[in-house]
């Protein structure tokens, strides 16, 4: 049982990992070079910490004990953990870059796990000496809620690495799926044409953002497509979707949406920027 853990990156992603990770007694280091971000995720810990115990899902002394297992730091030698979870920008060379750096301040049983949602983790991985302990885990927004989690292998990962990221996936409180490193993975590749279709069905006025969500609600999906982009992030859904163009070599089916990566210059990102194709003030 990982007895620490932590998170670099303490966007809307890390947050919210970290915020799990405590929850289930994992003392939890979360990580960002911005302060002003660390400050934001304190503060959405602590109005989450007040949610859970309004609504009696944990008691005010679980709440407590969960804030003190979180550490908060802008500062890399900090990060010395058993697992460690990168949840930084989608860039391969920034994540291969970060995790040099940690194994610097870790020994060699520190396993590093990579929340990318569509990049290659074979590129991540062969950008370091260490290829063979780094693995995705990729969390679904928000992580504290979603139980489902992917566990991506590359041809490095041996399958003691596997089984110890699946305990730690147990461990948590989520359900795993295994699969092979391939672009988009399992849901994202699949999802993709979710998202896709309802935007060419939006941007050829075949119907409204309102009608897709209510009709797609209606036959049972949890969340019609454009509030589910905009509670990802319409930044995140873009890059995922044009990094699957890419690398599956563009085929038309899978062309980004043009309103979308409108959107995103615009910065109309949806939840977190307070408008995306709804508003939220």
């Amino acid at each position: 049982m990982e007895k620490v853990a932590c998170i670099c990156g303490a966007g809307t992603m890390g947050r919210t990992i970290a915020f799990t990770t405590a929850l289930h007694g994992i003392y939890t280091i979360l990580y960002d070079v911005s302060t002003e971000v660390l400050a934001s995720a304190k503060e959405m810990v602590i109005d989450t910490l007040k949610s859970e115990v309004q609504k009696n899902r944990i008691s005010a002394e679980e709440s407590h004990a969960v804030w003190n297992r979180i550490f908060f730091t802008s500062t890399l030698a900090d990060c010395r953990a058993e697992i460690i979870i990168e949840a930084i920008v989608e860039i391969t060379e920034a994540k291969s870059a970060l995790f040099k750096s940690l194994a610097f301040f870790n020994n060699e049983s520190t396993c590093f796990a990579s929340n990318t949602s569509s990049l290659s983790l074979a590129r991540i991985a062969e950008q370091t000496d260490f290829p063979e302990r780094i693995i995705g885990l990729h969390f679904f927004n928000p992580a504290n809620r979603m139980k489902l989690v992917e566990i991506i292998r590359t041809k490095y990962v041996s399958e003691i690495l596997s089984e110890r990221i699946k305990a730690f996936a147990k461990q948590i409180g989520k359900t795993d799926v295994v699969c092979e490193d391939a672009p988009g993975f399992i849901v994202n590749h699949v999802a993709r044409p979710y998202y896709l279709e309802a935007l060419r069905i939006l941007e050829k006025g075949m119907s409204d953002m309102e009608e897709i969500d209510k009709l797609m609600e209606s036959a049972g999906f949890k969340m019609g497509p454009f509030h589910l982009m905009d509670l990802i992030g319409n930044d995140i859904n873009f890059t995922v979707s044009h990094s699957l163009f890419e690398a599956l070599g563009k085929p038309e089916r899978l062309k980004p949406s043009g309103l979308q990566e409108q959107m995103v210059k615009l910065g109309k990102l949806g939840k977190k920027s307070g408008s995306g194709f709804y508003q939220y003030d």
